[in-house]
């Protein structure tokens, strides 16, 4: 059979065929540590929001702490959604246009600058520190935004073809460390303040419940975002740009082979003329996204990636973000009037913590583990299938779930839909975009699909908060909703969407990304077609 002049670049099948190595470790930390932090700092923010509306939003004359009124709850909960999809478009199409390595850099700058700024968010007013708030959770969404295109085509570019999935998703399975890291850094901080600070439950003492010291917590646990991107902004910088990029779309064969010699610590020839003929000859996969071509080859798989994507999210951060009230209305944490806001903190985020390390954390690296063993489309169809059982196994006993003696039941059935969201499609959703689009659309296909992710995470947060209210006693401020129970109704038939759209997406497990994309296919077409022509002249 013909071999394509891409597959005949020696530096692409060097990568492809490539040996794991010490270098693949590397990437997968060095990339890895965006997703920690991407982590950290979305998830934190759901561990001090109580604490924000007893701070700000008490009235000493009525009998429960304070909470955030729902609009401003919404806006911080969800406005860093809202700078992510932004950020996901934009980093994604600028990953094509600019280079991966490039861009890498502008996204851990925004990320640090914001974490801190968030923290610092001074005011006179609460209305004006909730806004500045935002204003900073915005950006740093935005920032969080790009490292989900980079990080995941840098990584399957640098991957070789036998155990790219598992290093794709080794990155992304730093996003449960990061959600461990908010809930146990939540619980020092917190653990800290209460030895130091001893204050009475609400109900107790109005007053001397909330201390001043209380401001504190949540600005050092928002602050302490900025760290793990600040450490890892060098060697981010010292990764050189991916060969793919390099040789398929910058077209410099000999960057990309010099380039990649030092990575794999191999002799890689110029491939210069070969590039060239290859360049003069254009070529049929030079289509853009909006082609008629594009939509005939990509345009479901598009489709699939991107649907799969917004119906997990919707599931995936409803639970997520709001599970501290989940575990209220079944009296796994007390009554806010019980606790101090440092007590209420602490028990928040003890919960988290509980979640991500027996639920959360070990989905994800079931993942690594078997992605390239079973294959993508299995994982994910499996998973959104169990996350629809263990939904309805919530929903439809859920009075039996609230009655004493049986909350442990509860959160074992809660961490189960988290393990199979990680086992699944949380991880396989990530996974794939980054493998089935052409090089020089890879980045901005992979933002596209994550941006109509965070759509879902947006409904997921704003939606759930909403239709979660009691349809009789709902939170004050809040209109009925339709309850806790009919709301684990609605996400099991999100899911059910999920598993029926995975159809869409294709099978890159063991395939090359060239030909996944189909890219192979078409230099070898163009190499048959310039062999014919002398002859028929």
């Amino acid at each position: 059979m013909a071999r394509s002049e891409q597959q005949g670049l020696q530096v692409l099948s060097a990568l492809d065929a490539a040996k794991t190595q010490w270098y693949h470790f590397t990437a997968i930390v060095v990339a890895g540590m965006g997703f920690f932090t991407d982590a950290y700092d979305l998830f934190c923010i759901s561990l001090v929001t109580k604490l924000l509306g007893r701070i700000y939003y008490t009235d000493l004359s009525k009998p429960d702490p304070g909470t955030l009124p729902p609009g401003v709850a919404a806006a911080v909960n969800g406005v860093a959604f809202c700078g992510t999809l932004a950020g996901q478009l934009f980093f994604g199409w600028l990953g094509d246009k600019m280079g991966r390595k490039s861009v890498y850099g502008m996204t851990l700058i925004l990320m640090v600058i914001c974490s801190i700024g968030s923290g610092l968010s001074f005011a006179h007013t609460p209305k004006s520190v909730m806004a500045t708030l935002c204003f900073f959770r915005f950006w740093l969404g935005f920032g969080i935004g790009g490292d989900y295109p980079l990080s995941a085509t840098i990584m399957s570019e640098y991957a070789n073809k036998k155990t790219r999935g598992a290093f794709i998703a080794a990155v992304f399975a730093m996003q449960g460390f990061g959600i461990l890291a908010g809930g146990i850094v939540t619980l020092i901080i917190s653990s800290a303040f209460r030895a130091g600070f001893h204050e009475p439950a609400y109900q107790d003492d109005r007053v001397a419940s909330t201390g001043t010291e209380a401001d504190f917590v949540w600005r050092i646990i928002l602050m302490l975002g900025a760290l793990p991107a600040l450490l890892t902004y060098y060697w981010r910088m010292k990764m050189p740009e991916t060969a793919r990029y390099t040789a398929l779309v910058a077209k410099n064969a000999k960057l990309a082979a010099a380039d990649m010699s030092k990575v794999l610590q191999v002799e890689l020839e110029d491939e210069t003329e070969k590039m060239d003929e290859l360049v003069s000859r254009g070529g049929a996969n030079d289509f853009g996204l909006f082609s008629p071509q594009f939509a005939r080859r990509h345009g479901l798989h598009l489709v699939g990636t991107a649907t799969t994507w917004f119906l997990l999210d919707i599931a995936f951060y409803s639970q997520n973000l709001f599970q501290k009230d989940i575990f209220t209305s079944i009296n796994w944490i007390p009554k806010a009037r019980t606790m101090s806001a440092l007590d209420e903190v602490f028990r928040i985020s003890r919960a988290q913590t509980l979640i991500a390390l027996c639920g959360t954390v070990p989905g994800y690296w079931f993942t690594v583990f078997l992605i390239d063993v079973v294959g993508r489309f299995a994982i994910q169809l499996m998973g959104f299938f169990m996350m629809t059982v263990f939904m309805l196994g919530l929903a439809v006993p859920y009075h039996h779930w609230t009655t004493p003696g049986n909350q442990i039941g509860f959160v074992v059935m809660y961490a189960f839909t988290f393990f199979f969201a990680n086992f699944g499609p949380n991880a396989t959703t990530f996974v794939v975009p980054a493998e089935i689009f052409p090089a020089r659309l890879r980045s901005t296909c992979h933002g596209i699909s994550a941006a109509a992710g965070k759509a879902g995470a947006m409904i997921g947060a704003f939606g759930f908060l909403y239709a979660a209210q009691d349809p009789h006693k709902p939170d004050a401020g809040y209109r009925p909703g339709i309850g806790v129970r009919n709301s684990l109704f609605v996400l099991a038939g999100v899911n059910l969407l999920g598993f029926m759209f995975t159809f869409l997406v294709p099978e890159a497990n063991g395939k090359s990304l060239e030909e996944m994309s189909g890219e192979a296919q078409d230099n070898e077409d163009q190499a048959r077609a310039a062999a014919v022509q002398p002859s028929t002249a």
